[in-house]
């Protein structure tokens, strides 16, 4: 934000004479700036999904799920990704339009509101993809406990000793909350940084509006 300093210290000095002229260039820059957080938002989501999806065919989870004895489950597991892959699909075209809405020159106002609405369907892009993260962990432990043959043996002990059953949870609870903290980590500071320098754009908006 150093050339709006520059520009704001530049206006509070010729104030009477160049007003106007300083509230236009600093609202251009301010959309230019805006423009090119929200692209990189949606290339770095569109990247996200290549990354997800070239590990997912990197593990062969197929081979994987072919193991399991119960193919409705199986069924099921699979619908859900294509649902999931389905609603990032949608954030993304948000995204998209997002960037399109502010790439268009607009008003003050109306660029102000393109902002707030990027960051929230931003942070609902988040939270979705840590719940599923959470959802895909504790689907993966029913799957490896209950419904993989290789685990057999561990899965009588668990059901036989009560305190075998109460250290695997424990265990399986503290796994999914490191992994929640990594990816939450993760996330914040992959799209944290752009939407703060949003959000100092809608603040500076916001001194020009009033």
């Amino acid at each position: 934000m150093k050339e709006l300093d520059l520009l704001k210290k530049d206006w509070q000095k010729n104030k009477d004479s160049f007003e106007q002229i300083s509230e236009k260039e600093i609202y251009k820059m301010i959309h230019k700036k805006s423009s090119s957080i929200v692209k990189w938002i949606l290339i770095i989501s569109i990247l996200e999904v290549l990354l997800w999806t070239c590990l997912s065919l990197i593990t062969n989870t197929d081979d994987y799920l072919d193991k399991i004895n119960s193919k409705e489950f199986v069924s099921y597991i699979k619908i859900f990704s294509y649902l999931s892959y389905g609603v990032i699909v949608i954030f993304i075209y948000l995204f998209y339009k997002n960037y399109i809405r502010i790439s268009t020159i607009a008003s003050t106002k109306q660029l102000m509101k393109d902002i707030l609405k990027t960051r929230k369907t931003v942070q609902y892009y988040v939270w979705y993809n840590l719940g599923m993260i959470v959802f895909g962990l504790i689907i993966g432990f029913i799957i490896a406990l209950f419904y993989n043959p290789e685990t057999i043996v561990l899965r009588e002990k668990i059901e036989s000793d009560p305190k075998i059953m109460a250290i695997t949870v424990g265990i399986l609870a503290l796994v999914t909350i490191v992994l929640f903290g990594l990816f939450w980590l993760f996330y914040r500071l992959l799209y944290g940084i752009l939407l703060r320098r949003l959000h100092a754009n809608y603040k500076e908006l916001k001194k020009i509006d009033l």
